[in-house]
């Protein structure tokens, strides 16, 4: 069996402890051989967790022996994204970039002419293309059970009116925070990878709770060059919640209820490698038809850890990468044109190459 290929993962907060340690723990042929993280409680946390791995105080430390690592993550804030990831491709090291890849859509191009430029692998965690109900979704879609696709709903939102500390927070442009940035970098992609081109953008951009600094509360509509429309919303003042997905054709609809089990599983100290992981149970299946006459779809199970198996075999075997850098790179222009237009008050054409 060939050597494991050894990871640096850089930042040990939500993204780092939750989600990428954890899956990259659990992939064959992935040993996560480094943790950067200078905080003494995180240090103390991956430890516990990870006692095998190395714990390094600097990035700056990586970047002196490049040739001790085979792929970097960046989990760090958003503000960080482009200059650790800049940092790797200069040290000759593959690296996968935590959502959204970029603060500005500028600086998204620019880091991947820059992978492009030296050869270096660069892949972006869009894990909800993983959800079970999205790749439930994705199948009827495919398989023509609901029609000619009309409106696509999703949604992603919160009750969580207390604003608590964290750079999430804060206003400052580099810092991508808010609901938009955090959420839409989500809702976008998936329509995006459901329906294809997108030609113009209308949104709705608010600030709700009292003395926030970023956006809390959004929707976004998309048209798609297919004639679909997406329908978006994310939030964290949502009192009452929506349907997750609501996707609708000539012929039938397909409604489901609940965000993905795979984030709580991870919370609550879960591993991809358990029985029964990303499964839901048949009373949240979500239905299928016209009403009067529904039946419930069984839910295919959830697969975040899928997205390092693909970065695994991408760098042994020459595959493809689990998630094209410039889809990432369009899903922040939209992001930007969404932002412009809920200034504006007007739908904007999506400008063509």
């Amino acid at each position: 069996m060939a050597e494991a290929l050894r990871v640096g993962l850089l930042g040990y907060g939500l993204a780092g402890r939750v989600f990428h340690a954890p899956l990259i723990a659990a992939t064959p042929g992935l040993r996560l051989d480094a943790i950067v993280t200078r905080d003494p409680q995180r240090r103390e946390q991956a430890h516990q967790h990870f006692p095998d791995a190395r714990l390094v105080d600097d990035a700056d430390e990586l970047w002196r022996t490049p040739e001790a690592l085979d792929l970097v993550v960046v989990a760090t804030p958003n503000r960080q994204h482009v200059p650790m990831a800049r940092a790797a491709l200069a040290a000759g090291l593959p690296v996968v970039v935590d959502k959204p890849l970029a603060p500005t859509a500028a600086d998204a191009r620019a880091l991947v002419e820059e992978a492009d430029r030296l050869r270096v692998p660069l892949t972006v965690f869009q894990n909800r293309r993983w959800d079970g109900d999205f790749l439930t979704a994705r199948g009827l879609v495919e398989r023509g059970e609901l029609g000619r696709v009309l409106r696509f709903e999703s949604r992603f939102e919160r009750f969580r009116p207390a604003i608590k500390p964290g750079w999430r927070e804060l206003a400052g442009p580099e810092e991508a925070g808010g609901a938009l940035f955090d959420l839409g970098a989500h809702l976008i992609d998936q329509a995006v990878q459901l329906f294809g081109t997108v030609e113009r953008v209308y949104a709705e951009v608010d600030r709700r709770r009292a003395g926030a600094e970023v956006d809390d509360d959004a929707f976004v509509a998309l048209t798609h060059a297919n004639g679909v429309h997406s329908h978006l919303w994310m939030g964290a003042i949502t009192a009452q919640l929506g349907p997750r997905l609501r996707v609708l054709g000539d012929r039938a609809g397909y409604t489901t209820y609940g965000l993905d089990v795979q984030e709580a599983a991870l919370h609550d100290g879960g591993r991809p490698d358990q029985p029964g992981w990303g499964e839901v149970p048949p009373e949240r299946y979500g239905l299928l038809g016209v009403d009067g006459d529904l039946r419930p779809v069984p839910t295919v199970p959830g697969s975040y850890q899928s997205f390092y198996a693909q970065v695994a075999a991408a760098l042994r075997d020459g595959t493809p990468l689990p998630v094209d850098p410039r889809d990432s790179v369009a899903t922040v222009e939209l992001i930007e044109l969404a932002h412009r237009s809920a200034a504006e008050g007007v739908v904007l054409p999506v400008p063509t190459a």
